[in-house]
C-alpha cells in the first residue's frame, strides 16, 4: 500500500459517495487507475464495505450503554452459543473479547431505558454469565468511523 492507496483510503472515510472521478481529482489519478486502486483494496478485504452513518438520536436511539461480561465458562462450546446470540441482537453494535478483568465488552444502543431492560433480560437469560455490568452514556464526547491511516 503506498501513498495514494493512503489517500484513497482517506478520502472515502471522508465521504464514500464521491464518484471515482472526484476520488481521483482529490489523490492525483484518472479515473481508471483509481477505479483499479479501490477495486484492488476492496478485492484485498482492506476496503470492507461501504456504509451510511445513521444519528442513533434522530431515529430514537437515545441510549448507548456500555455492557461488560464475566463468565465462569471459558471453554469453545459456551464460546460460541454466546458469540451467536450477541450477534444476532440487533442492539449490540459492537462486541468484544478483552483481555483484563472482564470477558467480553460490547456496546449497546436502545431507544430508552425500558427498551434496554428488554435487552438485558434476552442476554442474562440465554447462557450462564457471572457477572453483568453496565454503564450508561451520558453525553458523546467523539465518535468517528475514521481510521488514522498511517
Amino acid at each position: 500500500m503506498d501513498a495514494i492507496d493512503r489517500k484513497i483510503l482517506l478520502t472515502l472515510q471522508e465521504d464514500a459517495s464521491l464518484s471515482v472521478a472526484e476520488i481521483g481529482q482529490r489523490v492525483g489519478l484518472s479515473s481508471t487507475p483509481c477505479w483499479k486502486r479501490i477495486q484492488r483494496l476492496e478485492a484485498d478485504g482492506v476496503i470492507q464495505r461501504r456504509v451510511a452513518i445513521v444519528d442513533q438520536d434522530k431515529i430514537g436511539l437515545g441510549i448507548t450503554v456500555f455492557v461488560s461480561v464475566e463468565t465462569d465458562d471459558h471453554s469453545q462450546d459456551w464460546l460460541s452459543r454466546f458469540a451467536t446470540l450477541v450477534s444476532e441482537m440487533p442492539e449490540v453494535m459492537e462486541f468484544y473479547r478483552m483481555a483484563g478483568d472482564v470477558d467480553y465488552m460490547l456496546r449497546v444502543v436502545a431507544a430508552d431505558m425500558q427498551a434496554y431492560d428488554a435487552f438485558y433480560k434476552r442476554l442474562i437469560s440465554a447462557v450462564p454469565l457471572k457477572n453483568v455490568t453496565s454503564r450508561f452514556a451520558m453525553e458523546k464526547i467523539k465518535s468517528t468511523t475514521m481510521l488514522p491511516i498511517p
